[in-house]
């Protein structure tokens, strides 16, 4: 997806559906403890996959929560108010990094969820300086969702699923386990992918590891939070194929 008309055209073709989510008693009491004592549930995804949006969205309505953290970058969030407010989206280069965080069902969830009720959307990722590390930049993130996310309210975060862990990773210490430093609570769903096919700046495939899961279910496994899918189908992702980011302008 390269223009933002083609863009338009496919959140309005994407159709919003219920998800047959079936949420194991203990992992929803869990879920529910994290956002009583944190304030934050935490959503580990692979970006890229048509279902993502939907599965938020049925957490949203499972956990009755109105405010949504995405890992897009904090820059967006004038063009995605005003979206929200007119259905029109003005062009930004940070739309088409192609890397699947941002999907055509995600604008269609957004509009459904802003239709339906309050909603909050908060954007928290952004610029960083040169001279900072993985950990540097998921502690950026992790301070830009607590100044947006007070203890108090109940906010289901959406990241790329390395940086939810709630405990040091080999990459470092992701933004989950900042997190957990000011929120102790706090807890990480994993969403586990059965098998299909995702967008990140081409198509992947899942590669299955083990049986697949038979249904979209909530379940808690040695003490972690997982939320299975059977399998997935390819996101409709903006994507441009000149360069990424683009070169800053020069001084004359």
């Amino acid at each position: 997806m390269t223009s933002v008309e083609g863009l338009l055209q496919a959140v309005a073709g994407f159709v919003v559906a219920d998800v047959d989510l079936a949420a194991e008693p203990a992992a929803a009491a869990a879920a529910r403890q994290s956002l009583d004592d944190s304030g934050l549930l935490l959503v580990g995804e692979m970006h890229g996959a048509r279902e993502n949006p939907l599965l938020a969205r049925a957490l949203m309505r499972a956990f009755g929560i109105t405010r949504l953290a995405l890992e897009w970058d904090e820059d967006l969030a004038p063009g995605i108010e005003a979206f929200l407010a007119t259905g029109t989206l003005a062009d930004h280069w940070l739309l088409w990094s192609g890397d699947g965080r941002i999907t055509a069902g995600h604008l269609a969830v957004l509009a459904e969820r802003a239709t339906a009720g309050p909603l909050e959307v908060i954007l928290f990722d952004g610029a960083i300086g040169p001279e900072w590390d993985w950990s540097d930049c998921d502690k950026a993130m992790a301070r830009r969702l607590l100044a947006a996310a007070p203890a108090g309210t109940r906010t289901l975060a959406v990241a790329g699923n390395a940086h939810t862990p709630t405990s040091p990773i080999e990459l470092g210490i992701p933004m989950g386990a900042w997190l957990r430093r000011q929120r102790p609570g706090v807890r990480e769903i994993r969403i586990n992918y059965g098998s299909g096919w995702y967008y990140n700046t081409q198509p992947c495939r899942f590669t299955p590891d083990g049986a697949p899961p038979r249904q979209i279910r909530l379940h808690q496994d040695h003490g972690l939070l997982v939320l299975d899918l059977p399998t997935a189908e390819e996101a409709i992702v903006p994507h441009r194929s000149e360069r990424w980011p683009p070169p800053a302008p020069t001084t004359p």
